[in-house]
């Protein structure tokens, strides 16, 4: 056991100082977003990452990060129906656009990672974690529609099944056990990550779709936007 990680069942795990470097670790990585970005300008003149929006940027971290562990249920490959963890990284690109959106759940990808990292190569890294959980921030791109944050959190839910699901193609089926049926090895990638990821996103917009709850999303971005 280390001062930041343990292992257990094949996973490491932070301690509670390992759980403090990583929301840092997670604002560090805003701050050089910020820093990166700061001078640039949306269609509105506004920075995509002011004092403000960096403020509610890692707000949004912090409760995504901390719903993360609240789970419904754990899958035994990896993946977990969570209290409405992608949503959180969805809101900032609905308040924000979609460059706030991408570089916060790029963030967020780096905490997931941290979190419970699995590594066979660079690339199973990549589609696992920094683009799944990036994918989040595509909701950025439908902000302005009716709907939008239903439909924008849908689709970076989506995106982020499919990152897991090529991932299941290219890495994860070969540990599957001898008897597995072949008859299931061409759809069981996509049964298996979008099984959670469905589940969860079908409990987040049912929970969107009460109007109280749209309304307090509502007055929630006013304040994020003011």
């Amino acid at each position: 056991m280390s001062l930041f990680f343990y292992f257990d069942e094949g996973y490491y795990y932070p301690t509670t100082a390992g759980t403090v470097l990583l929301v840092v670790l997670a604002a560090a990585a805003l701050i050089l977003a910020a820093v990166i970005f700061g001078k640039s300008r949306d269609r509105k003149g506004a920075k995509p990452f002011s004092i403000k929006r960096l403020t509610f940027s890692a707000m949004a971290i912090a409760l995504a990060y901390v719903t993360s562990y609240i789970r419904l249920f754990d899958l035994p490959y990896g993946g977990s129906v969570t209290l409405f963890s992608m949503l959180f990284i969805c809101l900032v690109g609905y308040w924000y656009g979609p460059k706030a959106g991408l570089l916060t759940g790029f963030a967020f990808s780096i905490l997931q990672f941290l979190q419970q990292p699995y590594i066979l190569t660079p690339l199973q890294v990549c589609l696992d974690y920094f683009f799944a959980f990036t994918a989040l921030g595509l909701s950025g791109f439908f902000r302005n529609m009716k709907n939008g944050l239903v439909i924008g959190y849908i689709a970076g839910a989506l995106v982020r099944g499919l990152c897991h699901t090529i991932g299941g193609y290219l890495f994860w089926m070969s540990y599957m056990p001898d008897n597995f049926p072949q008859s299931l090895a061409a759809v069981y990638p996509i049964v298996y990550n979008y099984s959670y990821i469905v589940l969860e996103a079908v409990i987040t917009v049912i929970i969107l779709s009460i109007p109280a709850v749209k309304s307090a999303m509502k007055k929630v971005r006013e304040l994020a936007q003011a």
